[in-house]
């Protein structure tokens, strides 16, 4: 009995707990309901509650501070998630109706008429039938083109080239540059001009077949892209550009370069390296007339001839507006040099776009393409440079090279320091370069410069232009051999390869050199002294006796001096040398120096044909054969070796000058035979090395490895 009253008292204690806590229940639902209305309503006033707005908030709900802040946030994201869901299923409709419109429209194409005949357009097998047709035409053509061109050429004498003879060729600065006036088209050389926007194949190292619309779209959008790129980089200085710690030069930082314009590498071998450098200057030359000069290929030549071995336009893919060439896009070719055969040329296809930006502003920019890649070691990042034209008829040119490298062979010890600066393939020698040859520019048309001397030998201005251009092919000619494409490989002279000589051995057969078989032989050197001692040995006639073995050994007189530049060192020099035996020779010289390094060029010349050049008479014919001498600073030696001692003691081994020295000879024999060549080339091998020994002397440094 005690037990079951018990039990039953149990029961209604439990059963009255039941409903306290029904109760608690609902309130608490009814303060949930009630906080969740009051922070709803509080959101759609302000979403973003400061701190004492949520403090009075949690103090009315009787909430925490922080739990009024987690809540917003997650409102604030809900609301966010919401939206988005919307927005996406408003695209993916939106997305519906476009594909539905493009089935409607490929639909109705089908059933197309042609304007012209108001028949169904052609299908694919009508298509295929005119193709080949128009093809089959195109190879008759060809054919045709071709046996009137061998027919012609028996009364030419030469190949003829497709040229358009009505087609007016204006002066302009590069001929001034080289010395010559064009009166008009019948002085051009047939060989030397194509017709615009036909490409010009017959130097290029590959069969080009055109570009198609497809190929040319991709290249349009490259070059615009370039173009974005290339403007940021003059525009932006720091973080993107840094002062490299090899020569204090301005260098992209890659790691900022990187997180603005994101790119693969082109290369991925143990030897891919990145070159990059900016640079700036003032240049005495119009902006248009540096234009006109960039987007022609043969004065881009003429105008960089220590840098630019071979220069090209591919095809024209865009001519650009007429008087500013604002828009014009070229496909190119270029092959570049360092004034050494020790170090391989650079081989570019690239696409070079010019815009003009404002009134006498333009910008050109330089780019590779994926067209032809597979054929060049080199990759050209966007480069180029901006022209801003001045109001004293000079222009400012500020330039960026940035380019992917990779060297298949190992860079020779002398030139490593040189490379990895921006004084070799850089900014600042474009920049110096270019000063420089505006400068012979303006000194070509200066006719009362007090710096001339033409010791009555030039009595005429046609003369004097007639020698500069004369001048001007021999430094190209000379710059065009230094690659040393023809190496022999000779086992006699093996160990002197080793040392850095290099020969080649070639059959000459073009116009303006002598023909027959021409041995050209160079060999670099570190020498422990500043570019201009060196260059002063070479200037001076009055110690060529010291190094020159076509003087034998006898004075020789300067009897002609035409300046180039400001600079007493930048001149052209007719020399006479005075050797018994060779009374009807004399030597044809140009001079060039800047802040990079120096050119000694010269020439034996028959005096007949001197007097022909000196009277103002075309000289495109006259056969010259340079040889001469490069300098440059920045040089880098190998310790180890022994020399003078007295230079030794106080010249660290980084620093002072290369020097490279380059003979050419005119071999009689037309014969290709080895024992010719090895007959040559021992001839040659010791002219070169006497006289590297005979400058060492001069020099004062004659124990010099």
């Amino acid at each position: 009995m005690d037990i079951v009253m018990g039990s039953g008292g149990n029961s209604g204690d439990q059963q009255e707990a039941s409903n306290a806590a029904r109760k608690g229940n609902k309130a608490c639902h009814r303060h949930t309901v009630h906080q969740s209305q009051t922070l709803e309503a509080f959101f759609k006033e302000c979403p973003h509650p400061d701190e004492n707005q949520r403090l009075k908030l949690g103090k009315e709900l009787g909430l925490d501070s922080k739990q009024i802040k987690f809540w917003f946030q997650n409102k604030r994201t809900q609301i966010k998630a919401q939206a988005d869901r919307a927005d996406n299923l408003a695209l993916r409709a939106e997305n519906e109706r476009i594909i539905c419109e493009n089935n409607a429209i490929k639909e109705a194409l089908k059933n197309v008429i042609c304007p012209a005949c108001g028949g169904l357009p052609y299908g694919e097998e009508e298509r295929q039938h005119s193709l080949q047709k128009l093809q089959l035409e195109n190879a008759n053509l060809k054919e045709e083109h071709e046996k009137v061109s061998k027919f012609l050429s028996k009364f030419v004498g030469r190949p003829i080239s497709q040229v358009d003879l009505s087609a007016p060729f204006p002066a302009s600065s590069m001929d001034l540059l080289t010395g010559t006036t064009r009166p008009g088209a019948g002085n051009i050389p047939l060989d030397n001009v194509a017709s615009p926007g036909i490409p010009d194949i017959t130097m290029l190292p590959y069969q080009f077949n055109g570009v198609t619309d497809t190929e040319k779209s991709c290249m349009l959008e490259t070059a615009a892209h370039a173009m974005d790129e290339l403007i940021s980089l003059l525009k932006i200085d720091e973080p993107l550009w840094v002062k490299s710690p090899i020569d204090g030069k301005y260098i992209i930082d890659h790691d900022s370069y990187e997180k603005i314009f994101p790119r693969a590498t082109h290369f991925e071998s143990s030897s891919f390296r990145i070159e990059s450098s900016k640079d700036s200057g003032l240049v005495s030359m119009r902006a248009m007339q540096l234009v006109d000069m960039f987007l022609d290929s043969d004065k881009w030549v003429d105008l960089f001839p220590a840098i630019v071995t071979k220069a090209k336009t591919i095809q024209v893919l865009e001519p650009g507006m007429i008087g500013n060439k604002n828009g014009s896009l070229q496909l190119m070719y270029e092959q570049m040099h360092i004034l050494s055969p020790l170090v391989p040329p650079r081989e570019f296809y690239f696409l070079r776009y010019c815009q003009q930006i404002q009134a006498g502003l333009w910008v050109v920019v330089d780019v590779s393409c994926d067209f032809l890649k597979e054929v060049s070691h080199a990759w050209k990042l966007p480069s180029g440079c901006m022209i801003q034209e001045m109001p004293t008829g000079c222009s400012e040119v500020t330039w960026v090279e940035h380019v992917e490298v990779e060297d298949k062979s190992q860079i020779h010890h002398l030139y490593r320091d040189l490379i990895g600066g921006s004084a070799a393939y850089g900014s600042e020698r474009w920049v110096i370069s270019l000063q420089r040859m505006c400068e012979r520019v303006a000194f070509s048309v200066e006719e009362s410069v007090s710096r001339h001397d033409f010791g009555g030998v030039i009595k005429l201005p046609e003369g004097r232009r007639n020698i500069m251009k004369l001048a001007h092919r021999m430094v190209k000619s000379f710059c065009s051999i230094l690659s040393m494409s023809g190496n022999l490989d000779i086992s006699q002279l093996s160990e002197v390869n080793k040392s850095g000589l290099r020969v080649s051995v070639r059959k000459s057969t073009e116009p303006g050199q002598p023909s027959g078989v021409i041995v050209s032989a160079a060999s670099s050197l570190w020498l422990p002294l500043p570019c201009e001692s060196i260059f002063n040995l070479f200037k001076d006639e009055k110690k060529r006796v010291q190094w020159d073995v076509l003087s034998s050994r006898n004075p020789v007189t300067e009897i002609a001096h035409i300046s180039t530049g400001i600079n007493s060192g930048n001149c052209i020099s007719i020399i006479q040398p005075f050797v018994p035996t060779e009374n009807g020779m004399v030597i044809l010289q140009e001079c060039c120096t800047d802040s990079l390094g120096s050119l000694v060029i010269y020439a034996p010349m028959d005096k007949p044909a001197m007097n022909l050049a000196t009277r103002g008479e075309d000289s495109s014919n006259i056969p010259i054969l340079p040889s001469g001498f490069i300098i440059s600073r920045n040089g880098c030696r190998e310790t180890g070796g022994s020399h003078n001692a007295s230079t030794s003691a106080n010249v660290p081994q980084s620093g002072g000058s290369l020097l490279t020295v380059v003979f050419q000879i005119l071999v009689s024999s037309s014969s290709l035979s080895k024992e010719v060549s090895v007959k040559s080339v021992a001839g040659v091998n010791s002219l070169i090395s006497s006289t590297v020994q005979k400058i060492k002397v001069a020099l004062r440094c004659p124990n010099l490895d």
